[in-house]
């Protein structure tokens, strides 16, 4: 198929590992390059869990309006009410409504206008220690204010460590069982979950980062030991493939609900805004694209659905770029 063969050449050119898998018109095409493990050379397939970082926070998004639809929470509670926790300086009018969309204002544990590198997170707090939500709260607990509530959009991860400490208190489970039960099993996505980094199961793809001289390492001392809700998660390509057939399904999210979701609020630049579910392009107030991605040294995801086009692609790559090229090689094949 020419198709195949436009991605394999970008494949080539960049030296991608990872995979990308293509819905369009209901039908999957799924390809893989590179390898899951550089020494061993075990190739990328398929059924390969890859990190997605930031691509994450979209199951922290459903999970959130879930429980908006039962009515344990709503997009204008206060962070005040749903959390019996002391953040001293953040500002008493902040709601999840501000959390979900990057407009609450709260400082930000890896700030980029701040620090370039994500490895500098973990000099003097140990990744090793990052298992549970709780630990990334003396990264940001007792820090000040950057921005009133709503006044601007910052991307932040702080606030998705939030949006994961106020569902363990409503629900009173675990975030990542939470999510496991609710939103991976309902969709069917035997092979994702929230995995400890030195307790990788089978399949699972190592995370290199390039070093200066042309070498690799692992990324095993670059991110925390185990993801929660602002990132971290491990998925294979083709189940984020099944997770988007699953919410547009109604299986779950009630059809209002969904429109909760998936609506445009924040406009960030151009035709870019932002909504519950991440970034979106809107042209004459439609959405034309839903976009997906995560960046974390080792891990590179991007993926979007292009409702007009029935179009959806997931790419995830073991290194830290060439997802985004590769996604422009799908999408310029298929569409």
């Amino acid at each position: 198929m020419e198709s195949k063969n436009d991605m394999s050449m970008v494949a080539q050119k960049i030296d991608f590992s990872g995979t990308v898998c293509v819905q369009v018109n209901s039908k999957v095409v799924t390809e893989s390059y590179g390898y899951a493990n550089f020494t061993e050379k075990r190739k990328n397939e398929a059924n390969t869990r890859f990190g997605i970082a930031s691509g994450a926070k979209f199951f922290t998004s459903i999970a959130i309006c879930q429980l908006v639809e039962q009515k344990k929470l709503s997009f204008h509670s206060k962070i005040t009410e749903c959390l019996d926790m002391d953040f001293p300086f953040f500002d008493k009018e902040i709601t999840i409504h501000h959390l979900l969309t990057h407009t609450s204002g709260i400082p930000d544990y890896f700030d980029e206008s701040i620090m370039d590198d994500f490895e500098e997170l973990w000099v003097k707090v140990p990744m090793y220690h990052i298992r549970k939500l709780q630990d990334f709260l003396p990264l940001f607990q007792h820090e000040q204010m950057k921005e009133l509530p709503g006044s601007v959009f910052r991307y932040n991860n702080s606030g998705y460590i939030l949006l994961g400490l106020i569902i363990e208190q409503a629900t009173g489970m675990n975030f990542n069982d939470y999510v496991e039960k609710y939103i991976l099993a309902a969709s069917d996505m035997v092979d994702s979950g929230y995995f400890e980094l030195d307790a990788l199961p089978e399949r699972t793809a190592t995370g290199y980062i390039e070093n200066e001289d042309g070498s690799w390492r692992t990324n095993v001392f670059s991110v925390p030991a185990k993801g929660g809700s602002d990132g971290g998660i491990f998925v294979t390509a083709p189940e984020m493939i099944k997770l988007w057939n699953t919410l547009l399904t109604g299986k779950l999210l009630s059809h209002e609900m969904q429109d909760q979701l998936l609506t445009h609020r924040i406009k960030v630049e151009e035709d870019i805004h932002y909504g519950y579910c991440g970034y979106m392009e809107v042209k004459e107030e439609r959405v034309r694209k839903f976009i997906l991605m995560g960046y974390d040294p080792g891990v590179n995801f991007r993926m979007t659905y292009h409702p007009d086009d029935e179009l959806m692609i997931a790419v995830c790559s073991n290194k830290s770029d060439g997802a985004y090229e590769m996604l422009k090689a799908a999408e310029k094949a298929f569409i």
